[in-house]
């Protein structure tokens, strides 16, 4: 059972298969891709394993009763539940985990991963984001 701060067990479930399917990737991949080659990978991975990918999740912003479309896009949403932000970076700037962030707000989600491919061990490429 979950308490005020930790998450519920599903979503640990799916948090655990995407770090899992980022250590196949990247042990496949390398650190030396575009970000849309390790999103694509990403998401077929997940995909073999029977878990729910969606890429490229568009985001509204609720403003009174209206959805505006501000062109904001999840890179992966995992299982309705876990935000994926792909990365291909030598360096992760601080403003993404701010976005990540907001992107929790926008939408009333829990947990976000930020999985940075360009390391030499991915493990030094995985942050969490909690809301």
């Amino acid at each position: 059972m979950a308490t005020a701060e930790s998450l519920p067990e599903d979503i640990e479930r799916a948090a655990a298969a995407v770090i899992e399917a980022a250590r196949k990737v990247h042990a496949a991949m390398g650190a030396d891709r575009a970000k849309a080659v390790y999103e694509a990978c990403m998401a077929h991975e997940l995909g073999q394993r029977g878990i729910a990918c969606a890429a490229r999740v568009p985001l509204p912003v609720r403003h009174g009763a209206r959805a505006l479309d501000t062109g904001l896009r999840l890179d992966l949403l995992v299982a309705g539940a876990v935000i994926v932000e792909i990365a291909a970076l030598t360096e992760i700037p601080a403003v993404f985990e701010e976005q990540l962030r907001t992107y929790l707000k926008l939408a009333d989600l829990r947990l976000a991963l930020l999985i940075n491919f360009k390391v030499a061990a991915i493990e030094h490429g995985i942050r969490r984001v909690e809301a």
